[in-house]
Formats: C-alpha cells, sequence, structure tokens
C-alpha cells in the first residue's frame, strides 16, 4: 500500500507554503540589503558587508558561489532522503529488495564528491593567491597588537608609532559614530593606492580584521606577518581585534581613514611626516692616519758629524768604550 492520496496532497501544500514562505522572506528582506552600512555592521543585515577593496569583491564571489553548491548538495541530499523514507517504508516496500551492493551507484557517489571539491579548490587557490601576490605598495603601515590597543607607524614616511584606543562613549555619541568601534586616532590611508600592513604583537595573539576591506590577519609576538588592500572609496571603514586576547578583547576597534591624496599629506604634515623619504644621512668618514713625525737632522750620527760644534741641536757622539785587555 502507498502513501494515501490525502496525505500526499497536505505533503505537497506543506512544501509550497515553505517556499512561499521563503520566498517572501527574500523579498522583505530585499530593502535591508539595500541599505547595508558602508565600513560597519548593519543593525538587522543578514548579508556580508559591501565590499570596498578588490579583495573582498573576489571573497565575496567566493562566498556566494560556494553558497550555491552547498545548497543544491542540501536538496540534492534532502531530495534523496524524502524519496527513500516515502517510497522504501514498510507501508509501501513490504518486501525490501536484497540486493547490497551497486557498483554504479558507488562509482557516481565517490567520484561526484571528488570532483566537486576539485572545482572549489580551483576558485579558493585563485582567492588565495590574490591574498599573497601582493602589487607594489605605494604605503607601508606597521601594525602592532598591544592589550587593549593598536600601535600605528608609517617608517617610510617619517610618522613615529602612535597609540590608537577606543573612543570613550561620550565622545562617541557627541560625535555621532559607532561606540566600541570608533578609535582615538585612526589609520589613515589615501585612496587608490595599494596599502602593505605589516603587522605584530608587543604581547599576547591579536588578529587584524576589517570585513569591507576583506582582512584577517593574526598578529603574533616576534612573528612578522603581511597582507594588503585597496581602498576603492573615501570614507570611514571599522573593524575589531579577532582573537581573543584578555579581558578587554572586546575594546580594540580599528578605525581606518580613506582620504585623497591632498588630505593625506595635510595629515602627514600633522604628524611630522612627509611624502618624500628623509635621506640617509652619511656615514662619517674615519680620520685619516697622522703623518709620522720627521726624524730631526741631528738624530743621526752622520748628520750630528757634519754639524757645526756651535750649531744648536748638535750633540757630541761619545767615543767608543775601550776593548777590554784579553784574559791572561
Amino acid at each position: 500500500m502507498g502513501m494515501g492520496k490525502r496525505a500526499r496532497r497536505t505533503l505537497g501544500e506543506t512544501a509550497a507554503s515553505i517556499v512561499l514562505g521563503a520566498g517572501l522572506a527574500v523579498f522583505a528582506a530585499a530593502p535591508t540589503w539595500a541599505q547595508d552600512l558602508m565600513g560597519q555592521p548593519t543593525p538587522g543585515g543578514i548579508d556580508l558587508q559591501p565590499a570596498a577593496s578588490p579583495l573582498k569583491h573576489d571573497a565575496i564571489a567566493f562566498h556566494n558561489g560556494l553558497l550555491v553548491v552547498i545548497t543544491a548538495i542540501t536538496l540534492l541530499v534532502l531530495g534523496l532522503l524524502a524519496w527513500i523514507v516515502f517510497r522504501y517504508n514498510k507501508k509501501a516496500n513490504p518486501t525490501p529488495a536484497r540486493w547490497s551492493h551497486n557498483t554504479t551507484i558507488e562509482i557516481i557517489w565517490t567520484v561526484m564528491p571528488v570532483l566537486i571539491l576539485a572545482g572549489i579548490s580551483l576558485f579558493s587557490f585563485r582567492l588565495l593567491f590574490a591574498y599573497h601576490d601582493m602589487p607594489t605598495p605605494d604605503l607601508t603601515v606597521k601594525v602592532t597588537g598591544n592589550q587593549w590597543n593598536w600601535a600605528y607607524e608609517y617608517p617610510d614616511q617619517g610618522v613615529a608609532e602612535y597609540i590608537s584606543n577606543m573612543l570613550p562613549e561620550d565622545e562617541a555619541k557627541a560625535r555621532g559614530v559607532p561606540y566600541r568601534l570608533a578609535a582615538t586616532e585612526p589609520m589613515v590611508v589615501p585612496v587608490g593606492k595599494t596599502v602593505q600592513l605589516v603587522i605584530t604583537a608587543s604581547d599576547v595573539i591579536h588578529a587584524v580584521a576589517l570585513p569591507a576591506f576583506g582582512l584577517k590577519t593574526d598578529a603574533v609576538p616576534g612573528r612578522i606577518n603581511t597582507t594588503w588592500f585597496k581602498a576603492e572609496r573615501t570614507g570611514v571603514f571599522y573593524g575589531q581585534c579577532s582573537e581573543l586576547c584578555g579581558v578587554d578583547h572586546a575594546f580594540m576597534p580599528i578605525e581606518i581613514r580613506v582620504v585623497t591624496q591632498a588630505q593625506f599629506e595635510q595629515w602627514l604634515a600633522s604628524k611630522g611626516g612627509s611624502m618624500t623619504p628623509k635621506a640617509a644621512e652619511p656615514a662619517p668618514t674615519a680620520a685619516a692616519p697622522a703623518a709620522p713625525a720627521e726624524t730631526p737632522a741631528a738624530a743621526t750620527p752622520e748628520a750630528a758629524a757634519a754639524a757645526p760644534a756651535g750649531a744648536p741641536g748638535a750633540q757630541p757622539v761619545p767615543a767608543a768604550a775601550p776593548a777590554a785587555p784579553a784574559a791572561q
């Protein structure tokens, strides 16, 4: 006996309701997607932060493509399970089959996952190479994680290390910026330039994470990690430490302010730096060895003998001592 018509109809209506509800949810959420905030979390958002760098665009494309693959596999497995449950239950199939192996099916469910993973790996490695193969940087910023703040330094522009702490709540409200994301001293970079981050830590492991640029790199004491980004637009972008680093881990915001080239040069000047790297001072040359003092003319026996008796500096040469008589 198979499943009754009423049961099948009820199952079909339930599945249709689920599909319809999912579709309505997608359309209802569309305005939320359209209102995503740039560079910071969106309240009630259900998608990734909008991209503001090429790396993040590539990461989002990989994520969305992988989501399609995952969804297809999930629906396939769910469909197979439902088919087996309703087609081969005890009522629908009272006499079970006696076979235990099927070579064709076993080959399919072994080869297909391998092909799927190989296909995914091609796009995954391409994204990894994009992160690894950094273009020639236009700017280098040294980032040091401390408990519990960040230190930034611009070695090529002569900007000494400065500390960036979390902006207090009252100041954040007064400025209209997000509390626990805004910082007292942001990192400032020019738009459209390749920025290299040289990342380390002074005490424990931290992590530099800024979603809009696709950044997520650990800061490890005694080790240097590098990453890069290229901001596509001006604005303020927020991130946080994403590695548990102690009691105040939640109070280590990262604020990157992307400005025009002219504004960046003005900021450098305010910090005592310059776009022109300072020329290295020449090393001091070693002093030439002093020439040996000339020997006075009267210092030699010949000169002393040739000098007049009354000449100053002429010294008489003492006569040689007589030889001792030979022993008898």
